[in-house]
């Protein structure tokens, strides 16, 4: 934890990631990001470093085009933000919508990690109808 980041600054940098988010904009993403950022996802999958991410995110929003997420309470504690909300968007013209609660540190003013924390099974529900490939 580094207690140079106080909560105030943790937090708007946050809200800006979840900003760049909203309005996909994955070149926002990487600058706010640090080098070797740490994804998690809710089934603890981890992408290591910007780089990886920007060709996640990419791929994200291309499956799923209105991506977005609402935040709609935040903590703060020096380094950490923990955030709860609902996540959802289309994917497939089927429309999803789950809770889901976000976990961000920040070091240096940037997100080194994101953790998400949500029920996937609206999204696995709308992928399982998708045609198998033939191998």
């Amino acid at each position: 934890m580094s207690i140079a980041t106080n909560p105030a600054s943790a937090t708007e940098m946050f809200e800006k990631f979840v900003a760049a988010i909203n309005s996909h904009d994955v070149e926002a993403l990487i600058r706010l990001m640090t080098t070797d950022h740490l994804f998690v996802d809710s089934l603890g999958n981890r992408v290591q470093g910007a780089a990886s991410m920007k060709i996640g995110w990419h791929a994200y929003f291309a499956m799923c085009p209105d991506y977005a997420i609402a935040v709609r309470k935040t903590l703060a504690e020096f380094d950490t933000v923990m955030a709860t909300g609902e996540a959802g968007g289309t994917i497939d013209n089927i429309a999803w919508q789950t809770p889901a609660a976000w976990l961000a540190t920040i070091s240096k003013g940037q997100v080194a990690e994101w953790r998400v924390f949500a029920d996937n099974k609206p999204v696995y529900d709308i992928l399982a109808l998708r045609p198998r490939k033939q191998s």
